[in-house]
């Protein structure tokens, strides 16, 4: 008898790891499989460098993937209105956030966000970068950071610098060169990129930290001059152009960056995936045809890498932003 109740007890036992054995084959089928619908990508405004980034890869990902990958703009408050959309998503996969590098300047812009990075996010990947250009009026007799730096400590705050806006990412990057070349500005703040650069063609104001594709046109027309880019190395489409950080100030780099990130919660094997695919498409022909006429410099990470780098960047912004004396809004 004791022993029939010892053979129930393990066939009990057995049953039991067998339907856990099934649900969890279930459950990594789906993940395996996935997707099986429409992936939504939530991004910042329409024709925005990041835009431009996420839709040149979803071209790829709805190839390799077999599904529509779209792009639906919510823009405003630098990019948090979509980012709060997102963080309230179902962690499934298929809505993801694409946001620039507002996602790491936000928490030092806004007293409060309506979501948290480290808590509601993880991070995917970094999908490109752009360098700021720093440019002056054409008619300027500005060449050279240097010749901006000496020009800036003999006038100081009579000198002007604009901005698409305080606390934007052409702001904080602005303030990061004053902070490296010891400079104080003055400081004109616009609705966006083509105020501040019209401020600048004008004379109003002596520099602006352009996003590049939006100075590009004026550049072309010689409207603009570029004295630096932001970014570690030359560019491919602009190689007669040096960075600020071979001019003299080697520690000096910031970018435009365009970033993917999935609701807390999202199955690992999902994230692990997207990661894997966007790290194949920066190897195929066209992406790279794509971004290199963009000017956009692909960077894919590991995810730990790219976790690394989101948290070192918040960390960046908020120092700049406290140097600069930036109140949040």
């Amino acid at each position: 008898m004791q022993n029939f109740k010892r053979l129930n007890r393990s066939l009990f036992y057995c049953f039991a790891l067998l339907l856990n054995l099934v649900f969890v084959s279930n459950i990594l089928a789906e993940e395996v499989q996935w997707p099986t619908r429409t992936v939504k990508i939530i991004g910042p405004a329409a024709g925005s460098g990041t835009d431009l980034t996420v839709r040149i890869l979803a071209k790829y990902l709805t190839k390799i993937w077999q599904q529509p990958v779209i792009i639906e703009n919510k823009p405003g408050a630098g990019g948090s209105i979509g980012t709060a959309f997102v963080a309230k998503s179902e962690p499934d996969g298929y809505t993801l956030l694409t946001q620039s590098a507002s996602y790491a300047a936000n928490p030092s812009i806004y007293k409060k966000l309506p979501y948290e990075p480290s808590k509601n996010f993880i991070d995917i990947d970094i999908l490109g970068m752009t360098p700021y250009a720093l440019v002056v009026n054409a008619e300027q007799p500005i060449k050279s950071v240097k010749d901006l730096e000496t020009m800036a400590k003999i006038k100081q705050s009579s000198m002007a610098f604009a901005s698409a806006g305080i606390g934007s990412s052409t702001h904080l990057a602005a303030e990061y060169l004053n902070q490296t070349l010891g400079i104080k500005l003055l400081h004109i703040p616009y609705k966006g990129s083509p105020d501040a650069i019209a401020d600048v063609m004008a004379g109003r104001s002596t520099f602006y930290m352009a996003p590049l594709d939006a100075a590009m046109g004026m550049i072309k027309s010689g409207r603009l001059r570029v004295i630096g880019l932001t970014s570690k190395n030359r560019l491919e489409i602009m190689p007669d152009i040096p960075t600020i950080a071979e001019q003299g100030y080697s520690q000096f780099e910031i970018s435009l960056w365009a970033g993917l990130w999935a609701p807390t919660g999202t199955p690992s094997a999902i994230i692990e995936k997207i990661n894997r695919d966007i790290g194949a498409a920066m190897l195929d022909p066209e992406v790279k045809d794509a971004f290199q006429k963009a000017g956009i410099q692909s960077r894919h990470m590991s995810l730990e890498q790219v976790k690394q780098f989101v948290k070192a960047d918040i960390v960046k912004y908020q120092k700049i932003a406290t140097a600069a004396g930036i109140e949040p809004q």
